[in-house]
């Protein structure tokens, strides 16, 4: 197995996705990096996870602790079995199991935190330590160079803190790829006005730096080195004196160039005197300062008497407050507080005892993530201190909050949480049942947290759906999967029973959607508590938030893209739902600019994609269809316009012209197909506009987002052609049932023996409309007579292909990589490599354990919120948070109206509904349907319309829709239009008719 170092070969397959998010660059450098994590309770467990997913050079363990029962709240690597056993020895070969590349180790011994040991590690991470220890490293730390994270949790509350040296260099400061524009002038002035093309805002700020390329006339600024810009308005900005340069004639690209930035860090004593807080949360903008007293309280709480302040006692509680204060009154810097807050300092003290699991996977992906950027240089670090509390997952009144005794240990592996929330939600969080939805990187951290928490482990359970196997790709992040499991749902339920025995959990593999709804039923979806989504795409959650609006169920949701991630939590009569608020619908690409007139790598990558459905999918699925369905024929021939004929036409083309019999006919075809894109195509363009072509207003036809193309000429010694070449031929024998090959030199010499016809430019020579249908007419006459007959289907074996980005045994990503940078070469866009290729056609969402760790551990902490059962709109809170950045944004949720949540409830086969409408709700029901089905209105005859209203409703819907009730159907939802009195339109909820 390789190891890790700056020469070792990034595995792509193993870390695509976080590749996307950190760069090879930043990739390489943290391969480079041996990182000391002490402290191996529920925090520390958590960041080495990160740490080790993410592929440094080497992970060392160090705990001089033994494994306790309140450890086994959150510390998801130990076992019953373990109590008593050293946490980091225990821990290390879990671990080690993350990640083949990265060694991990483990020590138990006090001098492994001395200088004479330090030297060899580039990152230290310090969790669970007392403030001795951290400032006796801190000092080594930063007189060494030797980047530094100190991380603690205390309940409900946690603290972060980061030193990474007085000269740390931030290549990237947030993550975001660098924009650019096109240029469509340049003024000779001091300094130089840039104008851009108006099709869309630049994005630059004032003091970006960019570079300019393809200008035209004023081409000293071709090249020059990265200037910086002051924004002038959304369409233009200011540069360099631009007087010497010569005239601007037209054209340009001016593209943003990411700057290193010098940032310095103070020393943990001095921060400590100092601080400079980032803060969580603006809602609590007084909180950072107080807690910095509040854990330097709780330190010299710890050494007086060698424990932590008994969960919900009012005298330690009293003491803590008391010893900040003596923390602050001995302050001198910035830190001191005008006033202490003594009534957060005492829910301090009452929660200090604790060990949460969401709090550690928050805190344990925001330290991991800072661990990647001390390795990397890449996004912009924490300055310097982080606090954080969820204090809103405590009871909403004071009256029902946890006692003494009830928050007592119990000896058992929930300590950690019954500290801080008593036993009696300990109790709630077992009955609990909760639908999961998605087995991912979201859905691995989500079971992992449940099963800590205690959800599902008496009467309740989890039942997880995903339909997805298991990939080398999600290794990187979806933890609780190894290379050799299959399915992601089992797979998942297994792991988190090793975790916790006690969780009930059942995994089932199933699409949610239509087509699952007589599994996922009535019956199903009332028993269910709560639901929490890990889905990738945004229809499955609009469906999944339509099914709990509907069975009036709380929904959690959340996602990632790289460092960002989101929490959204929807409560019944509370909340808006997920789909209230949606984002803008995706911007397309004209189809003009994809035919014709592409400028960026975007566009030929989506032209490849296009290119590749219409070549290896859509043929065979037209033709096989053709071949096996008695009505496709009818149906073609019904299509509007020259629809028909271009329909049979492909699929004369695909069973006759182009059918291949053997290899060299499949060669022989991509090499014509070649000639046919990157030669043809483009002279035939240029036949039509000449590069001189001038618009009716008299400017340049090429100009502007208008790249004049130029045709390629095929050379077998050219790579990139033959790989065309290849790929395709591959592909299209594959789609007929034909054996390929991988042997370039006979695909060299096959490609090169194949006479391409010679290139005749098309005239416009017009048809008058009523000629060209006659000429449509015949040749449709024609085609029926020249296409197989069915009786024939036997001879062909057509098998439309699916684009499958990440199988790298096929040539599916050969072919995109081939055929967009081809086509970039034919109009001199700058070509992408695979791996850029693969982000863009695959459309693959970049994705980074820490963020996901992090976003779960917000989710969690909305669940024990649900379970408590707050109603306060307050209480809840929404989060999004960019860890490149970094920043964090926490609101309230929309409150929302009662058309969302509320509905008219009938029970009962019911007759006369119209008449139970306008005796109970002085309502006149005018049009009412179920489905697409419309069941009466006003506007039906009058007989039958007493007919329909004579009859249960079953019995009409049965009838007018002529389809029999599923067993699994319990309500029936109807649609109603309404007259009030006065016979004014009323705006009414929808009915829930249950029938069972």
């Amino acid at each position: 197995m390789a190891k890790n170092g700056n020469d070792a070969e990034i595995d792509e397959g193993l870390y695509s996705r976080q590749l996307y998010v950190l760069g090879h660059d930043a990739m390489k450098r943290m391969q480079s990096s041996n990182v000391l994590i002490s402290g191996l309770r529920g925090l520390g467990v958590e960041i080495a996870k990160n740490v080790i997913l993410g592929g440094v050079k080497s992970v060392t363990l160090h705990d001089q602790g033994v494994a306790e029962w309140r450890d086994l709240s959150s510390q998801f690597y130990l076992r019953e079995e373990d109590l008593g056993k050293n946490r980091a020895e225990v821990s290390q070969s879990r671990l080690a199991e993350l990640n083949s590349y990265v060694p991990v180790a483990s020590y138990n011994e006090f001098f492994l935190l001395f200088s004479d040991h330090l030297c060899g590690f580039q990152v230290i991470v310090l969790t669970n330590s007392s403030l001795e220890e951290q400032l006796r490293v801190g000092e080594f730390c930063h007189s060494n160079s030797i980047k530094l994270i100190i991380a603690d949790t205390r309940g409900l509350f946690g603290q972060l803190f980061c030193d990474f040296g007085e000269d740390m260099m931030v290549f990237d400061t947030n993550g975001e790829q660098p924009l650019s524009a096109m240029v469509s002038m340049v003024t000779k002035d001091s300094p130089g006005v840039v104008t851009c093309l108006d099709e869309a805002r630049h994005g630059f700020e004032s003091g970006d730096y960019v570079t300019f390329t393809e200008v035209q006339g004023m081409t000293e600024i071709n090249g020059c080195q990265p200037v910086e810009i002051k924004v002038l308005g959304p369409y233009t900005f200011s540069i360099c004196d631009t007087t010497s340069f010569t005239d601007y004639v037209r054209g340009g690209i001016v593209s943003q160039v990411k700057m290193p930035k010098k940032i310095a860090f103070k020393s943990l004593p001095s921060s400590m005197l100092e601080p400079d807080f980032q803060l969580t949360d603006f809602a609590k903008f007084e909180r950072p300062g107080q807690l910095h007293v509040g854990f330097q309280a709780l330190h010299s709480f710890e050494k007086k008497h060698s424990r932590l302040p008994k969960p919900w006692n009012q005298a330690d509680a009293d003491e803590l407050v008391a010893l900040a204060g003596e923390v602050n009154s001995a302050q001198t810097g910035s830190a001191k507080q005008d006033q202490l807050d003594q009534a957060l300092l005492k829910k301090f003290a009452f929660v200090a005892a604790g060990d949460l699991a969401p709090i550690n996977a928050f805190f344990g992906g925001l330290a991991a993530q800072e661990v990647m950027k001390a390795c990397t240089g890449k996004f912009m670090p924490i300055n310097q201190w982080l606090y954080f509390d969820a204090l809103e997952c405590l009871p909403e009144t004071e009256e029902v909050m946890p006692t003494e005794e009830e928050s007592a240990p119990r000896n058992c592996r929930y300590d950690g949480q019954i500290a801080v929330f008593g036993d009696k939600l300990q109790e709630l969080l077992a009955k609990q049942r909760y639908f999961l939805v998605g087995a991912g990187a979201i859905g691995c951290e989500l079971l992992k947290n449940f099963a800590m928490m205690g959800l599902a482990t008496g009467d309740g359970e989890v039942i997880v759906t995903d339909m997805d196997t298991i990939e080398k790709s999600n290794l990187n992040r979806q933890f609780l999967f190894r290379p050799w499991d299959k399915m992601k749902s089992e797979t998942a339920a297994a792991a988190v029973k090793q975790m916790n025995p006690a969780i009930r959990i059942t995994g089932h593999q199933n699409r949610v959607g239509p087509d699952t709804e007589k599994v996922y039923d009535d019956d199903f979806f009332e028993n269910l508590d709560g639901v929490a989504n890990a889905l990738d795409n945004v229809d499955a959650r609009m469906y999944m938030d339509r099914r709990c609006v509907y069975y009036r169920k709380p929904l959690l949701e959340s996602g990632t893209l790289g460092t960002k991630g989101n929490v959204q939590v929807v409560i019944p009569f509370i909340t808006e739902s997920y789909s209230s608020s949606q984002d803008p619908p995706e911007k397309s690409i004209p189809i003009c600019t994809l035919k014709n007139f592409p400028n960026a790598i975007e566009h030929t990558l989506q032209w490849a994609r296009d290119e590749f459905e219409g070549l290896f999918k859509q043929p065979a699925e037209n033709a096989m269809q053709y071949l096996t369905d008695p009505k496709f024929m009818e149906r073609t021939l019904k299509l509007p316009g020259a629809q028909p004929l271009e329909v049979l036409e492909a699929v004369y083309k695909s069973l006759a012209t182009d059918y291949p019999r053997s290899w060299e006919d499949c060669v022989a075809w991509a090499r014509n197909h070649w000639q046919w894109q990157y030669n043809n195509n483009i002279r035939q363009l240029l036949h039509n506009f000449p590069p001189d072509q001038l618009t009716s207003s008299g400017a340049p036809f090429w100009s502007g987002p208008k790249r004049c193309p130029h045709p390629l000429e095929f050379s077998t010694s050219n790579d990139l052609h033959l790989d065309y070449v290849m790929a395709a031929a591959n592909l299209f024998a594959l789609s007929y049932g034909l054996e390929g090959s991988r042997d370039r030199a006979v695909v060299a010499k096959l490609a090169q023996e194949v006479k391409v016809p010679v290139f005749t430019p098309k005239s416009g020579v017009k048809i008058h409309v009523s000629d060209q249908e006659l000429q449509n007419d015949s040749r449709l006459e024609e085609l029926k007579t020249l296409l197989p007959g069915a009786d024939t289907s036997s001879q062909y074996k057509m098998c439309p292909i699916d684009f499958e980005k990440d199988d790298d045994t096929n040539f599916h990503m050969d072919f995109i990589v081939a055929a967009s940078n081809l086509r970039a070469e034919n109009y001199d866009i700058p070509p992408a490599d695979r791996h850029k290729s693969k982000l863009i056609a695959g459309k693959i969402i970049p994705a980074i354990a820490t963020t996901t760790a992090a976003v779960v551990g917000l989710v969690c902490l909305e669940m024990l919120k649900i379970v408590q059962g707050h109603k306060k709109l307050e209480s809840f809170k929404n989060g999004f948070m960019n860890l490149a950045l970094p920043f964090f944004a926490f609101s309230e949720p929309i409150a929302i109206n009662w058309t969302l949540w509320d509905r008219f409830e009938v029970k009962g086969i019911q007759t006369s509904t119209n008449q139970m409408y306008h005796n109970e709700h002085k309502l006149e029901i005018t049009m009412l349907s179920q489905g697409v089905s419309m069941l009466y209105s006003f506007f039906m005859p009058a007989a039958k319309l007493k007919e329909r209203l004579d009859l249960p409703m079953t019995e009409i819907v049965t009838k007018v829709s002529k389809k029999k009730l599923g067993k699994h159907v319990r309500a029936l939802v109807f649609e109603l239009c309404c007259n009030d009195q006065s016979d004014e339109d009323v705006e009414v909820p929808y009915v829930r008719y249950t029938i069972r």
